[in-house]
């Protein structure tokens, strides 16, 4: 794709900018949930869950002392989508996506505190 970006003004230039860095990060995105996505489904076929393989989630021993699936305050919720506050996020573990989208977006992750 050839354009001609001596011939564009400088609004163009920077709307243009703008576009190719919102699509680099939606591009860098996408590829680490593929490749996310690719490490859950080897873990699971080798009978674990990512978490038991990283480390995730406190380290050893976690979970002694309470209930499986009890409550974790730490998994509390901490932020939550501006149009949609079903949609939470505890602030541990990796992004949602309205969480990437909106700070790729410009906005401050501050902006969705509960």
């Amino acid at each position: 794709m050839d354009v001609d970006l001596n011939g564009m003004d400088l609004d163009r230039l920077r709307a243009l900018r703008k576009q190719v860095d919102q699509a680099i990060a939606s591009f860098e995105t996408r590829r680490k949930r593929e490749a996310m996505d690719a490490v859950e489904k080897a873990a699971r076929e080798h009978g674990f869950a990512l978490a038991d393989l990283t480390g995730a989630g406190g380290g050893r021993g976690r979970g002694r002392g309470r209930k499986a699936g009890a409550p974790d305050e730490a998994s509390a919720p901490r932020y939550a989508h501006p149009d949609d506050p079903s949609q939470t996020w505890s602030g541990r573990g990796r992004r949602p996506r309205w969480v990437t989208e909106q700070v790729a977006a410009g906005r401050d992750l501050s902006e969705f505190a509960v």
